[in-house]
């Protein structure tokens, strides 16, 4: 396959991850803000801060502004972090590689374009019409997510395209955490309730998940094992590593080159950093370094990749 072919299937993929990402985390702030009482102070910061090039001060500014806030997150053209910006870098990279991919994924991806590019949406976010753009734009990332599953070929293509996937959901874990384990100063001991850490979790569609496995009185260490550590939950650091880990090895099977060893070698480090973790030895001194070493080996493994795949030179 031509590194230019794999270059673009892997991008495709990996910005319409980071789409479903922003429209999930997005739809759930817009539902809890809609669900607040007079003592909850939900606003749209985290969010704001995860998916917006913006200054803090403008993101301040704005973050109890919701049809501010929606706009700068879906249609803002001047936020490359937007909905509108990911979805066209998307079909920018699938536009260019449509005789490697279904004629089903090409036309989901172009439909959400030009439903981002209509312009009716930018006088929407005052409205009651709010709600319904999010409900739509929700259908149309999970039938992306259908469509590519359910008619892609298990070829080498496919390999990187959920290569791609799951290394940007791995990075969103891990910035969805900090966001929430930040405030408490990454104290994992911390004495927090189930509602503190609701958003979190269903940002990551893991509430119901939650509720019907994990017991005991520290929410916060089982918050932790399930974001990091459950083999089960599919938005896990240790899930997500291992989706990785077994499509490149099946990218790699048959190449025994010094780089495909190098390479398989340095993602195992990385997975056996997270699978081995002492999950007892995690507090407020260390859980930090933790997320922070995982996301740097990921940006080391993301740089040794695309050297080795994508690099023309």
């Amino acid at each position: 396959m031509l590194s230019r072919i794999a270059d673009s299937l892997f991008w495709t993929n990996r910005y319409m991850e980071r789409a479903e990402n922003l429209v999930r985390y997005t739809m759930i702030n817009y539902i809890l803000i809609l669900d607040k009482g007079l003592d909850n102070n939900q606003n749209w910061q985290p969010v704001l801060e995860l998916f917006s090039s913006n200054s803090k001060a403008y993101l301040s500014e704005i973050k109890s502004n919701t049809p501010l806030a929606l706009h700068e997150l879906i249609t803002n053209e001047q936020n490359i972090n937007s909905l509108k910006c990911i979805v066209n870098k998307a079909r920018e990279n699938a536009r260019g590689v449509q005789d490697h991919i279904t004629k089903e994924v090409w036309e989901q991806v172009n439909q959400m374009y030009h439903y981002l590019n209509n312009d009716f949406l930018k006088d929407n976010w005052h409205s009651a019409n709010a709600l319904e753009i999010l409900n739509v734009l929700t259908k149309e990332i999970t039938v992306f997510i259908g469509v590519t599953d359910a008619t892609m070929p298990r070829s080498k293509g496919w390999n990187f395209m959920n290569i791609g996937k799951y290394l940007e959901r791995s990075l969103s874990t891990i910035d969805v955490a900090n966001s929430f384990f930040k405030p408490l100063n990454y104290d994992v001991e911390a004495d927090t309730d189930i509602l503190y850490w609701k958003p979190m979790l269903l940002a990551l569609s893991g509430y119901e998940l939650h509720l019907k496995t994990y017991r005991g009185s520290n929410i916060t260490k089982n918050a932790l094992h399930q974001i990091a550590f459950n083999k089960h939950f599919t938005r896990s650091l240790l899930y997500t590593l291992s989706r990785i880990e077994k499509y490149l090895k099946d990218i790699i099977l048959f190449d025994d080159s010094l780089e495909m060893i190098a390479l398989k070698k340095q993602f195992g480090r990385l997975i056996s950093s997270v699978e081995f973790a002492d999950e007892e030895n995690l507090n407020s001194n260390t859980l930090q370094i933790f997320l922070e070493k995982t996301r740097f080996a990921l940006n080391e493994f993301n740089q040794k990749l695309t050297q080795q795949f994508f690099s023309y030179t």
